[in-house]
């Protein structure tokens, strides 16, 4: 090609490259493709892989295998992937913790979310819900910030640790209704809900799935969801911002990521065959029971959403200086 002149010669192996891209993403997938999760077996992120996992195989005729790597707030998982061959058969549940959260507490991680991890759709997000023990004497959002402000410093809200998605509601409850409480981090989610139920704390922006079963016992009540909408799984419950707070919106999300590079067509396919998938009644119905509203969308939108996401929690950490355990 060296006969023609230089832009034409860019814009000709544009073109091939495109082409070849397309080609590769028709025949894709060759082999079996590795789902790696940032938890262990039984969490929240590796049960909606293993479904995805699933159904995406069954769908594209080659298995999915569940690689678990939990740890280190799910760096390794997504530091893997970030290192991984860019040709589509790695892919990463990422989850809010990993993405968005790890990146900006801890200063010496091996890949940057926005330059190495190539998003390819939102899976699922699970909101939290804003719980109190019984003997609070607050039923609303309304009354607990009017108790929280009468008794400052004598309230104290439970999260599974510190930078945790229930750690930082905390903080944004805090920030957007200038109340004063304190905060007792615990060693998972499982732990600060027991202290909750025992009285030992007041209040806790809980996993839904976490508290749900015990708030319909009556051991705790629930006064409102932290996502944008009512979610399905209490559509009783307000959200934060119908109860006087607007633009108060954070939840626990899953979403699919591949290393940069990965071609365009190959990650449009992942993206077109899960969010086939995630519109299934069965899917539906099977998140539902977990708390998990699917959503599905497309690489552009989930990219944004990570970029809005990312700025979101830049703020409420710096704001607060919140540190890693």
């Amino acid at each position: 090609m060296s006969f023609f002149p230089p832009l034409l010669r860019l814009k000709l192996f544009a073109v091939i490259f495109s082409l070849s891209s397309v080609v590769a993403a028709q025949d894709y997938p060759v082999k079996p493709i590795r789902l790696l999760v940032p938890a262990a077996p039984g969490g929240g992120a590796d049960f909606l892989a293993r479904i995805v996992g699933q159904k995406l195989g069954e769908s594209i005729g080659q298995s999915v295998v569940i690689d678990n790597r939990s740890g280190a707030s799910g760096t390794i998982a997504a530091d893997l992937t970030a290192k991984s061959a860019a040709d589509g058969y790695t892919v990463l549940m990422g989850q809010s913790t990993s993405i968005v959260i790890a990146p900006q507490l801890y200063q010496k991680l091996n890949y940057d979310t926005l330059r190495d991890l190539n998003p390819v759709t939102l899976v699922a997000e699970i909101p939290n819900v804003l719980v109190v023990h019984p003997s609070v004497p607050a039923n609303s959002v309304k009354d607990l910030i009017a108790l929280t402000k009468s008794k400052p410093d004598l309230i104290n809200f439970a999260s599974s640790g510190n930078g945790a998605p229930s750690h930082l509601a905390g903080e944004m409850f805090k920030g957007a209704t200038g109340v004063s409480m304190t905060h007792v981090a615990y060693k998972g989610a499982g732990p600060a809900v027991n202290a909750l139920i025992a009285g030992e704390i007041q209040v806790m922006f809980a996993p839904i799935v976490a508290v749900l079963p015990h708030v319909k016992s009556g051991r705790l009540r629930a006064l409102a969801v932290t996502s944008a909408a009512r979610t399905a799984a209490a559509p009783e419950l307000p959200t934060l911002a119908e109860s006087g707070l607007p633009g108060y919106e954070i939840s626990s999300w899953f979403g699919l990521f591949v290393p940069t590079g990965t071609p365009a067509a190959v990650v449009d396919k992942l993206y077109r065959e899960t969010s086939r998938i995630l519109k299934s009644p069965d899917v539906m119905e099977r998140f539902a029971k977990e708390g998990a509203e699917p959503v599905g969308s497309n690489p552009a939108d989930f990219r944004k959403y990570v970029q809005g996401e990312f700025s979101k929690y830049t703020k409420v950490i710096k704001d607060n200086g919140i540190k890693a355990d």
